[in-house]
């Protein structure tokens, strides 16, 4: 195996791959395996949306896994192979000239220089636009069922989506409590029949469709929610119902902001890659759901891992010959 070193520049890392995902975290250990030196840095905790997710049954090897516990045995195995972990958000990647060196620059005014970047920051969930909806933020509006969901043990609880995640919440949250209500914008679903099913054939579950959520309402004190106004799509009008929290299921945004100046997205904010997982950058590489593709699971990430680091891998070890 070659030596990745070059004479020419001192790196602080071989690769630096942002964000610590599925997708980041295989990513790191086929490069740490190659003999790479590797970093990761993640803004938020490693594992990504895995961590939020209650329950997984797609994934080979795995009839039935928690999220958490998934995102664990990847934490471990990627530390076992020593990759570093740095808890911090990246503002910018710069490029040199001859692209043998990647700047990245943190949020703490830091920054690192590598040989080859795999950008691995997925996305983040949609807000619903809703008045209040940043004001009662931890106060009862919540983005995380399996983070948050047993706070509200007993009480009402209001999911809002339509898709795969929506239903899939939704059906966790009867653990906590027998008053679900899942609004929805149409009366047709998005997720596969099989889910669709368990929702509308749970007894804790109640089905809103054709609603939107216009405002969420506090209680008297202000201090916690106590109510939604919603409006039906086709009626226009509007009602209020009772809820203890609120969990918005709509959908998601990539983490590309950091790269908009470096013109590698399409029009939606995903980065545009080829078949290796090369952006038009050479030395920079995605994975993962950041990426335009068809299909986002945990299963396409760790491909997309896979594949990024195995041509990063080629692409440093051109740059010593």
């Amino acid at each position: 195996m070659k030596s990745h070193t070059n004479k020419e520049n001192k790196y602080d890392y071989d690769l630096v791959v942002i964000g610590g995902g599925p997708a980041g975290m295989t990513a790191a250990i086929y490069a740490q395996r190659a003999n790479l030196k590797t970093v990761i840095i993640e803004k938020y905790a490693a594992g990504g949306k895995i961590i939020k997710t209650s329950e997984i049954e797609n994934y080979p090897g795995y009839d039935y896994i928690l999220g958490r516990e998934l995102s664990e045995k990847m934490k471990k195995q990627v530390e076992k192979l020593q990759v570093g972990f740095i808890s911090d958000e990246v503002t910018k990647i710069r490029d040199s000239k001859d692209h043998k060196v990647k700047k990245v620059i943190l949020a703490s005014d830091e920054f690192y220089t590598a040989k080859g970047v795999i950008i691995a920051t997925g996305t983040l969930e949609r807000k619903i636009g809703a008045v209040g909806e940043e004001e009662y933020a931890n106060r009862g509006v919540s983005y995380c069922a399996v983070c948050d969901g047993a706070l509200f043990k007993n009480k009402i609880i209001t999911v809002v989506g339509g898709g795969y995640a929506a239903c899939e919440e939704a059906l966790y949250l009867t653990r906590f409590t027998n008053k679900v209500n899942l609004i929805h914008r149409r009366d047709q679903f998005r997720a596969d029949d099989k889910t669709v099913n368990k929702v509308k054939n749970n007894k804790n579950i109640n089905l809103i469709t054709d609603h939107v959520v216009l405002q969420v309402l506090g209680t008297a004190d202000k201090k916690k929610i106590g109510k939604l106004e919603i409006q039906n799509v086709k009626t226009k009008k509007n009602t209020e119902i009772a809820t203890d929290a609120l969990f918005p299921y709509i959908g998601s945004d990539p983490v590309t902001k950091f790269v908009k100046d470096l013109d590698i997205c399409d029009s939606n904010g995903y980065i545009i890659v080829n078949d290796k997982c090369q952006t038009k950058i050479p030395g920079l590489y995605a994975a993962g759901d950041v990426i335009a593709k068809n299909l986002r699971q945990i299963v396409t990430a760790v491909n997309d891992g896979a594949i990024a680091a195995q041509y990063l891998i080629n692409f440093i070890d051109n740059l010593n010959e």
